[in-house]
């Protein structure tokens, strides 16, 4: 599907809907919120804050909402004074996650709106990212999904329509290590190290990661740290708040995003092509065959944890440890869109 048909059927999608908008500024709100605004009969994008945040998202977010011309609303709530959060279990981005969505689904009965929907996009599902689980549970609305649109699309399309958005919408939380206690004195910290470092570079795509004490720095462009006077001022800097030791990650963050889809060739039938794709997460095979049938007839063992079942010409196999194995496709093109479609039905184990 072409990206201009893409967009039309979020814009199909959002047409007759009330919506609220779940905004933190990010690309992917971002595009949501612009689409909502010129398609729904009503849209307004709501920013939840969670007291984990970088402090200037909410301004960054309410001057993005402002360029598309939406409604803009910001809820607090500290999730640092809920325990199950603040424990920083493994499962923390689906307890964020779910928190988050309360809020929005108390504002939308409240005010009337009939839907919410998330900026969540088809290549996130090949992400470790429990709290999209969330998302299937609240029947929270995913267009972008729905749509097939990938990370790469929306960023596209952004720089089409000239539209500013936020590189940096992550929370704090996900610097510190799961298991691990969050406080507010880490988070602080994490703050003003990220700050200082966005400070000196010019850059926006920072990371800071707590490591059990230890400073761990990720950024985009690594040579605008690598002077000496630079990096003692850094390491002063973040010991003098606690910091027992500064690394830096050499490792430019912000890779390339992953494909949807990788070839891989059939060895006992050189005709027949074959795509795979490697999830980095468990999957309810139970759940998932359960989902499957609305494409149609599923052959599924939970003892085995296998689901299989054939879409058009091609076969689709399921395996509970993550890998989906597509055969009898005629060419990347025709994976990719067998893709978009099973994704979104596959639901993991938490």
């Amino acid at each position: 599907m072409e990206l201009q048909q893409k967009l039309d059927k979020v814009r199909d999608y959002l047409k007759d809907k009330r919506v609220v908008v779940a905004f933190s500024g990010g690309a992917d709100s971002t595009l949501l919120a612009k689409l909502a605004f010129e398609s729904a009969p009503e849209a307004v994008a709501v920013t939840v804050d969670s007291g984990v945040l970088p402090k200037n998202f909410k301004d960054k977010a309410h001057k993005i909402a402002e360029e598309i011309g939406i409604p803009h609303e910001v809820l607090r709530e500290n999730f640092l004074k809920d325990e199950s959060f603040r424990s920083n279990p493994p499962q923390r981005c689906y307890i964020c996650k779910n928190k988050m969505h309360t809020i929005l689904e108390q504002y939308a009965k409240d005010k009337g709106f009939d839907t919410i929907a998330d900026g969540t996009n088809i290549s996130d599902l090949l992400e470790d990212r429990p709290g999209v689980m969330v998302n299937y549970e609240k029947d929270i609305s995913t267009p972008l999904v729905y749509a097939g649109l990938t990370a790469e699309e929306v960023r596209e399309t952004l720089k089409h329509l000239n539209l500013d958005y936020s590189q940096s919408t992550t929370c704090y939380a996900t610097r510190i290590p799961t298991g691990t206690e969050l406080t507010t004195k880490k988070i602080n910290r994490i703050e003003y190290a990220e700050t200082l470092i966005q400070n000196i570079t010019g850059l926006e795509m920072v990371r800071v990661r707590d490591d059990y004490g230890e400073a761990r720095i990720e950024i985009s462009d690594v040579d605008k740290l690598l002077n000496s006077s630079i990096l003692n001022h850094i390491n002063s800097e973040l010991s003098a708040v606690g910091f027992k030791k500064v690394l830096l990650d050499v490792t430019a963050y912000g890779g390339s995003d992953k494909e949807l889809v990788i070839y891989k060739p059939c060895r006992d039938e050189a005709d027949k092509i074959m795509f795979e794709t490697e999830l980095p997460y468990q999957i309810d095979i139970r759940e998932t065959c359960h989902q499957l049938k609305n494409l149609g007839e599923v052959k599924c063992s939970t003892k085995m944890g296998v689901a299989m079942i054939n879409l058009d010409e091609s076969n689709i196999t399921i395996f509970g440890k993550g890998k989906i194995v597509a055969r009898r496709v005629k060419d990347k093109d025709t994976a990719q869109e067998l893709m978009t479609r099973v994704l979104p039905l596959i639901r993991r184990v938490i």
